[in-house]
């Protein structure tokens, strides 16, 4: 049975690449707000950036996607994600947190 697209779900990805100096907090922060999943996005260390979303599963889905791709000046080299157990909804919009 494929999954359902309205589940509700919880995605823990990150990219290396080109991924710092190029705007791509605020394209992941974007692109989150348009597709309507709620999570967080951050810098760590020089070469990677690493997301939280929760939401929709088609629309976590999508959020991936755009994370993966990048804005124009990035390159993604690589990218993981983790499907994490939802615990209730964690967050109430989406946000740049602090760099670690």
């Amino acid at each position: 049975m494929p999954p359902d697209p309205n589940e509700i779900v919880r995605a823990h990805v990150w990219v290396k690449g080109r991924v710092q100096g190029v705007g791509f907090r605020a394209h992941v922060e974007y692109y989150a707000r348009q597709i309507g999943v709620t999570g967080w996005v951050r810098n760590v260390g020089y070469d990677t950036v690493e997301a939280v979303a929760e939401g929709r599963r088609a629309d976590v889905e999508r959020f991936l996607e755009a994370v993966k791709e990048g804005p124009r000046m990035s390159r993604v080299d690589e990218s993981r994600i983790e499907w994490e157990e939802m615990v209730g909804n964690s967050f109430t919009d989406f946000r740049v947190m602090r760099s670690t």
